[in-house]
């Protein structure tokens, strides 16, 4: 374990001392532009690498400060400012219903969650007294509960979507919308770029993904129920399936459930990098012109940070003469070398 430790260390440091000289192989322009006009301040010319979420950006963009609002840093921060979606797209008279709706669903929710606690709190202690005392839970509270938190959920779901879908109507193609859409609802990035065909078979994947997490989830309790009463000293388990193969499948069934919610995840995920790839894609020209040009070109290397008495590009051993400047040899006398450029148009 040492040793490995050892080589680990070992292998950091060697790396590290190969960034540090690394310049020489690269230009540090490429780790520092930007493919974008510095003119163009419009939010839709920015780089999604710049910045990936701003305080200033979020609440300059709500306050109509910053009309280049993006749509993700309106929704990111809508997640937690609710409502803010709406002020940016000037639709202020959805706010009561939100925030009414919200508040309604929730409070409701609380009260009769805190019925249906105090009636199981009585049912406890009329069991613990008298376990053939008669007494009902209320379990019209619990289910009523579970609606009014459901509903709560849906009205800030709803509310999401109505500010993606607002957002800048008139502008089409948005890869920023078929994202969000498509994290909202699986499919509709999809249905956004007109790409119909694909929300069957991602559905298919969820659900099915999903009918085997069900499946095996409940094998996996079973196993494990019978496991813990084989094994209970206390129990009088006299069933067909002994300890050790119910240990088994009960591991079988829990890593088969674990593989579903990576499925699950998985096409999850796919979906959207699905709606983000082939909505910036959307303007790609696709036509049956293929046109390969093979041209002669000089090809003149980057000797910034190559010694002038000796060129690295050439295989040739270390002289005292300094080599012709501006030759266009292909050997070790030359600054430049004749090569091929080949293009190729579709």
């Amino acid at each position: 374990m040492k040793n490995l430790i050892l080589r680990i260390c070992l292998a950091l440091v060697c790396l590290a001392a190969f960034s540090t000289g690394a310049k020489a192989q690269f230009r540090e322009e490429a780790f520092s532009q930007t493919y974008n006009d510095p003119s163009d301040t419009t939010g839709a010319a920015r780089d999604s690498v710049d910045k990936m979420w701003s305080f200033r950006e979020f609440f300059r963009g709500v306050s109509h400060k910053d009309t280049t609002l993006r749509i993700g840093t309106m929704f990111a921060g809508s997640t937690v400012f609710i409502g803010a979606e709406q002020i940016y797209n000037k639709q202020y008279w959805k706010l009561p219903i939100i925030y009414g709706g919200i508040g309604t669903t929730l409070g409701l929710g609380i009260h009769y969650n805190s019925k249906y606690r105090h009636s199981k709190k009585g049912y406890d202690i009329a069991m613990a007294l008298d376990p053939n005392m008669e007494f009902e839970l209320d379990t019209r509270s619990k289910d009523m509960a579970k609606y009014m938190f459901a509903s709560a959920g849906f009205i800030y779901w709803a509310t999401l979507m109505d500010g993606v879908v607002n957002y800048k109507r008139d502008v089409k193609n948005q890869p920023g919308k078929a994202t969000i859409y498509s994290i909202l609802l699986p499919g509709l990035g999809q249905a956004y770029n007109g790409e119909y065909w694909k929300i069957p078979i991602y559905w298919g994947m969820l659900i099915g993904s999903y009918h085997f997490y069900a499946l095996n989830s409940k094998n996996y309790k079973r196993y494990k129920r019978i496991h813990n009463e084989a094994t209970n000293p206390d129990s009088n388990y006299d069933g067909r399936i002994p300890a050790e193969r119910a240990l088994y499948f009960r591991n079988v069934y829990r890593r088969y459930r674990d593989y579903s919610v990576v499925a699950i995840a998985g096409s999850y995920l796919l979906q959207i990098i699905d709606a983000n790839v082939f909505a910036y894609m959307q303007d790609f020209e696709v036509n049956d012109d293929l046109t390969l040009k093979v041209t002669p070109t000089i090809i003149s290397p980057y000797n910034e940070y190559v010694s002038p008495y000796y060129n690295e590009y050439a295989v040739a051993p270390r002289s005292n003469i300094p080599p012709m400047s501006g030759g266009f040899g292909m050997g070790a006398f030359g600054d430049n070398a004749i090569g091929i450029k080949v293009g190729l148009s579709f």
